[in-house]
């Protein structure tokens, strides 16, 4: 038995009325740990006397061989590191985690350029490196596991990071939509289309129609509009249902993604884990609804640290921004190419005000799965039709003096053969 003491949960139950519930700081696992680590059995949190010294391998922390018999020091799950244990192999039942551990004893030992056979014993520096990219592990796994817990769209979020010690961005904060900024008001649009079918029998040509554009989607969903055209999709004022073809962005990514470092130096990117056809939406740019003033002042300290996520909505006047440093999606971690394989548009749909316009990306070509996703940072779209003149993103360059909002020249780490060496 227990006393009320030994146990949080009785703890808690006891201290609370009947129907009355609060919310406890530690996880399950974190409790369960606890009652293991005092040696005590809670059938509330399903430990009994015949699972209370059931232990589970948090990672390894260092190897030796010994007459041909394998040893991994074990980090317990809930204990601290002074218990960890030194360990025969067929004691151990974590194939995936032994499997990881391997892969990335390998790895280091080929970029030391040591031999790669697994040595007798790690050397202090070998260890203490393994150790870090266990830790690392685990911290981009709940990294992920936040990033989906948060995400509003189907596709799902992977993050990996093959390439270094660093883990997850300190300052990020995942959004589904724009985070409108102080003084800023995004109107609601007040009617929508009376369309039985908005692609094959549309009433007054449907919301495009109604703005004197082109319905923008074919019956596959893919944008068939030239860049620099806007789309104006159904709203939800629309009569229209969820399935109506000319709901694309709306819905939100639909592809499931990956957030991994890259090994040239360009930080994060983003790879797609499915094929992407030509023409097809990807994901839409979400961040921090700014104003010009706002972006000029946050430009000049972004600029200070060398990386800045200001995307200015210019499709008709420059007098809104678009801030993703600190809000954002996954387009946050999307490099810069100078050959990309995305195209922006603009795009608008329960606001109609031609200043904030939502900007999304289309895939130009067929992306095969395993592919980096990337857009052009200073894309240009042609300047003989005036209406492609509105589109241009001059990402990253709101807040920088000058004109035309420059001041330094950022060199390009694209490494297409259409290069242009500089960003900007």
């Amino acid at each position: 038995h227990l006393a009320l003491s030994d146990c949080p949960v009785i703890v808690l139950s006891a201290l609370l009325d009947p129907g009355c519930s609060v919310c406890c700081k530690s996880s399950w696992n974190q409790l369960q740990d606890l009652c293991r680590l005092a040696k005590l059995s809670c059938p509330a949190l399903g430990i009994s006397k015949r699972n209370l010294y059931d232990f589970e391998v948090e990672y390894l922390c260092d190897y030796k061989k010994i007459r041909e018999q394998e040893y991994y020091l074990v980090k317990w799950r809930g204990y601290p590191d002074s218990e960890s244990t030194w360990e025969p192999r067929q004691n151990l039942k974590c194939v995936r985690i032994l499997k990881q551990f391997h892969k990335d004893l390998e790895r280091e030992l080929l970029r030391r350029h040591h031999r790669s056979k697994t040595p007798r014993h790690l050397d202090p520096s070998l260890a203490n490196y393994l150790v870090q990219k266990a830790k690392q592990r685990r911290a981009l796994r709940r990294w992920e596991q936040e990033l989906n817990a948060k995400r509003s769209h189907l596709g799902r979020i992977t993050v990996e990071n093959e390439v270094d010690l660093d883990g997850p961005p300190r300052a990020f904060v995942y959004i589904n939509e724009y985070r409108v900024g102080e003084g800023i008001t995004l109107n609601q649009v007040a009617v929508g289309c009376e369309c039985q079918d908005c692609l094959w029998a549309p009433t007054g040509g449907c919301c495009p129609g109604a703005s004197l554009h082109k319905f923008a989607y074919n019956d596959q969903g893919q944008v068939r509009l030239r860049a620099g055209l806007p789309i104006y999709e159904c709203n939800s004022r629309c009569r229209c249902g969820y399935d109506c073809p000319n709901r694309v962005v709306q819905k939100g990514i639909r592809y499931d993604l990956c957030i991994f470092r890259t090994d040239d130096g360009r930080g994060w990117g983003v790879r797609t884990l499915e094929k992407i056809r030509k023409n097809s939406f990807v994901m839409e740019y979400v961040g921090e609804i700014i104003t010009s003033e706002e972006a000029e002042r946050r430009g000049q300290i972004y600029d200070r640290q060398g990386a800045t996520y200001l995307f200015d909505l210019d499709y008709v006047e420059d007098v809104y921004t678009v801030d993703a440093a600190y809000y954002g999606n996954i387009s946050h971690f999307v490099n810069h190419s100078c050959d990309p394989n995305l195209q922006v548009y603009n795009v608008f749909i329960d606001n109609l005000d031609e200043r904030l316009p939502r900007i999304a990306f289309f895939a130009t070509r067929t992306i095969r799965a395993g592919e980096e996703l990337t857009f052009d940072y200073n894309m240009q779209v042609d300047p003989v039709d005036m209406e492609s003149t509105r589109m241009d993103s001059n990402f990253g360059l709101a807040g920088l003096p000058g004109s035309p909002k420059k001041r330094v020249r950022i060199e390009c780490k694209c490494g297409t053969e259409s290069c242009r060496k500089y960003l900007f």
